[in-house]
């Protein structure tokens, strides 16, 4: 295996096992390495308290934003939410809906089409609302870069309040408020919202101005969501935010949860940030990537048991669908790049490929090859595109300086999309291809695994994984920790699962036993010897309702 760059974390100064007397060192090791120095910052971090949960009038643009709606709750009327379409959207207009709802208000969601519109808020959309009686639209996780499409509403008499958690530009819509942690010389202490995250400000602004801020126990669901689905960091705000959704919907889920976890085999009361990124949030995105998000918006919403039983079947159907349409794709591509050959840079060009799945084929490309990776979907006239990179390579970067070819872009360092007109394809991929092999020149092109600290298996007895969970919630900022055991003992090894794609390993040192579990690595048990410096995280292996635990091993290597 040993595909991957081991970079062992240095030990945590003594002072800060000082400081922290009752901290387990391990736990200690890994709170230092999340950058959590300060030692009394530790007890707030572990207890994820609400002192982590900023003044929601610090944010720039909030005093104009909640005047301007509360004289459109007070004249009646009639208020349009404006989302994305993808779970951090979704989550956002449902909160938004909800919340403006309970407060009397004439709300109602508009959720683009992912295939017909794209990303982002569109004047002909705007138009048709103005002409349908809405005054006033408030975006979520979109609309910072929406200069002209403003300009054009307020020519109509729409209002509009931008709430987005996206990089701003240099010139901002000229909206009735901006709402955006990221606003240059914003004094709000966390940047790292979602799109939701936004909106809950937003709403807990409104309730904070009459006293009704119990209102938002009820959506913090709706928050764990899209941020742990928009995989931003679960550190500092977030990481209140969701350790409350984790638990409300643990608790008392919303009838579309529930359905979706029954339907899914997810044991209510034990759902986690990763139930949430590989089952649930999956599952919302691929109406959006197959057809509109709407589906999705009216699970989140329903009261109905029924209702919800047959949306998260429908869902759970289209899912197949979706998975079987992405393989297809990222198959096509794979061949279309070794092909051509493994550049710096990965560019896979076809009429042939759905835009809803492009990102997902671009995603598995990045994991594959370890290089950024562009996948488009080419048209007569405009193609478009989605790209997901790795650290080492700001794609939004390399898009800004190839901002003369495309009609549209945007996305993070790590993920982007754009659109062009077709023509303009050849010098986007010769351009691409000359800024990544001048920025990645030299660099070692290998995953890098940073390991918290190296302990033997006899160590991780007692109560070692009930301390690392209270860690938790893992994600973005706070990964689940990862160790490293030298000179393990293989007692013995063989491929599982369907086509032998996994390995099962057992391993013995200094007298203990522990089972181990490589996935996706099957055809490399001839390379497994005895003994191993064996990478893995800690996690419960749940099988025919026996609970154990094991090794989820992520990489390893013969001892030397």
């Amino acid at each position: 295996m040993n595909g991957c760059q081991w970079n062992i974390m240095p030990p945590v100064p003594a002072e800060y096992l000082t400081a922290n007397p009752d901290l387990p060192p391990l736990v200690a090791q890994v709170l230092y390495n999340r950058g959590l120095t300060d030692p009394s910052l530790v007890a707030s971090f572990i207890a994820a308290e609400e002192s982590l949960s900023a003044d929601p009038f610090l944010l720039s643009g909030m005093h104009e934003a909640v005047a301007r709606t509360y004289r459109a709750l007070l004249s009646g009327e009639n208020i349009a939410i404006y989302g994305d379409f993808d779970t951090d959207g979704i989550t956002a207009t449902t909160l938004l809906v909800q919340g403006i709802n309970q407060l009397g208000g004439k709300v109602s969601p508009y959720l683009p089409h992912r295939l017909n519109e794209g990303h982002g808020v569109r004047t002909g959309v705007l138009e048709r609302l103005c002409s349908e009686g809405i005054s006033l639209v408030i975006t979520v996780d979109c609309g910072i870069t929406a200069i002209d499409e403003v300009r054009k509403a307020k020519r109509k008499g729409l209002d509009v309040i931008i709430t987005d958690h996206h990089t701003c530009p240099e010139d901002l819509p000229r909206a009735v408020a901006v709402v955006d942690p990221k606003l240059p010389g914003s004094v709000y202490p966390f940047r790292e919202l979602a799109g939701v995250g936004v909106a809950f400000k937003f709403l807990q602004a409104l309730l904070k101005s009459i006293g009704k801020e119990e209102v938002l126990n009820n959506l913090f669901d709706l928050v764990a969501l899209g941020t742990i689905a928009d995989v931003m960091p679960l550190v500092g705000e977030n990481r209140y935010l969701v350790k409350q959704g984790l638990k409300q919907i643990n608790n008392t889920p919303r009838p579309g949860i529930a359905a979706m976890a029954r339907q899914t085999k997810l044991a209510i009361g034990k759902l986690d940030a990763e139930s949430v990124s590989w089952v649930i949030s999956p599952r919302l995105n691929t109406t959006s990537r197959l057809g509109h998000a709407m589906p999705s918006y009216q699970l989140l919403v329903t009261d109905s048991s029924e209702e919800a039983k047959e949306l998260s079947l429908w869902l759970e159907q289209k899912n197949a669908e979706r998975q079987k349409i992405t393989g297809e794709v990222i198959a096509r591509a794979r061949e279309q790049i070794l092909a051509e050959g493994i550049a710096p840079i990965l560019i896979a060009v076809d009429e042939e490929y759905p835009a809803g799945v492009i990102g997902l084929a671009a995603g598995r490309l990045r994991e594959e090859y370890y290089r950024p990776a562009v996948v488009v979907k080419s048209g007569r006239q405009t193609s478009t595109g989605s790209c997901r990179s790795i650290p080492e390579f700001n794609i939004t970067e390399a898009l800004t300086r190839c901002r003369s070819l495309l009609s549209k872009f945007g996305g993070h360092p790590q993920a982007a999309g754009f659109t062009l007109p077709t023509r303009s394809l050849p010098s986007l991929k010769r351009e691409l291809l000359n800024i990544a092999s001048r920025s990645l020149e030299g660099v070692d092109l290998r995953p890098r695994i940073d390991i918290d600290a190296e302990v033997t298996l006899p160590e991780l007895g007692g109560d070692t994984y009930s301390s690392i969970e209270k860690l938790a919630p893992f994600g973005k900022g706070n990964p689940r920790p990862v160790l490293i055991s030298r000179r393990v003992n293989v007692i013995d090894v063989r491929a599982v699962g369907n086509n032998e794609t996994h390995l099962k390993l057992k391993f013995r040192q200094g007298g203990t036993t522990w089972d181990g579990i490589a996935f996706k690595v099957g055809n490399r048990i001839g390379r497994v010897s005895s003994p191993l410096d064996v990478v893995y995280h800690l996690e419960v292996d749940s099988w025919n309702g026996a609970e154990k635990l094991r090794l989820n091993i992520l990489d390893f290597s013969p001892s030397c």
